[in-house]
């Protein structure tokens, strides 16, 4: 599957700013650098932020719905217990990021990568996904209902105990993920890609028990 990257910016045409707030609501911001920022408990919404980076930066237990991400690079940033719920977020990359206990509910994620980042206790549900990678990443604990998938990536995630409710995991590959504990119907499983070995994790799907 061919994610769609970020598009590629140029540093030194970068405009340097310290803090997310001094982007008002409503506004809409282009080419900006974020760095070595750390705030907390902030509430921010109706912005929207294109072609820039955003990295070393710890923004936690924070409010930032209904905003707008595209051709974003989110590196070594920290956003913990961070609300983005109806946000959009449009060819993004976050790299080595944590974002445990998260929310992204109703939010729409389009041509997304995680990568080696740590999302546990993250919530997801009725987010539209679609062309996005879970790379290297842990979701222990986290939330995926009603959800609509389209080209979803797990490789080498954690997944011990997610709970999948009214989403299909059809066409998709969790061979090479953790499992263990995964909550879910039958018919959420129906149709995915696992190895032998995680087959023994699912069959209690089927009421049966191994002696």
């Amino acid at each position: 599957m061919n994610i769609l990257k970020p598009q590629k910016v140029i540093l030194e045409n970068l405009n340097k700013i310290n803090n997310l707030l001094e982007i008002s609501s409503n506004d809409e911001v282009n080419n900006i650098i974020l760095s070595y920022y750390k705030d907390e408990n902030i509430e921010i919404s109706g912005m929207e932020i294109e072609k820039s980076i955003i990295k070393n930066t710890d923004i936690i237990n924070s409010t930032l719905n209904k905003n707008t991400f595209v051709d974003i690079k989110f590196e070594n940033c920290n956003f913990s217990n961070t609300s983005f719920d109806e946000c959009v977020f449009i060819r993004c990359e976050f790299n080595n990021c944590k974002m445990t206990g998260c929310n992204f509910i109703q939010s729409r994620l389009f041509n997304v990568t995680f990568n080696q980042s740590n999302m546990n206790y993250t919530n997801l549900s009725s987010a539209n996904i679609e062309n996005v990678e879970f790379k290297e990443t842990g979701l222990i604990n986290s939330n995926f209902q009603e959800n609509r998938f389209k080209n979803v990536v797990f490789k080498k995630a954690d997944l011990t105990g997610v709970h999948f409710f009214n989403t299909s995991l059809k066409g998709i590959d969790l061979s090479d993920s953790t499992i263990s504990g995964i909550a879910c119907s039958l018919n959420d499983i129906k149709g995915c890609i696992i190895n032998e070995l995680q087959a023994v994790e699912l069959i209690h799907l089927l009421g049966i028990k191994l002696k």
